[in-house]
């Protein structure tokens, strides 16, 4: 079962923690708008992701299983 980044946009404040941690998954755009560069959660970013998902302000992003 494959891992995904999913971030919750209706209490998302687009603080930029997440892509201060990930900047290759995370990118706040010019009008402060949060964008997921790659949602797929794998070995190699799995414990950035984590890390992202702990230090939220808002707890909007999560990991899910699909």
């Amino acid at each position: 079962m494959a891992k995904k980044v999913h971030v919750d946009f209706e209490i998302c404040e687009s603080n930029a923690v997440c892509m201060a941690i990930i900047p290759e998954v995370f990118d706040l755009d010019d009008q402060d708008y949060l964008h997921i560069l790659q949602e797929d959660v794998t070995p190699d970013n799995e414990a950035q992701i984590r890390e992202a998902v702990r230090q939220c302000p808002r707890q909007a992003i999560s990991i899910v299983e699909e």
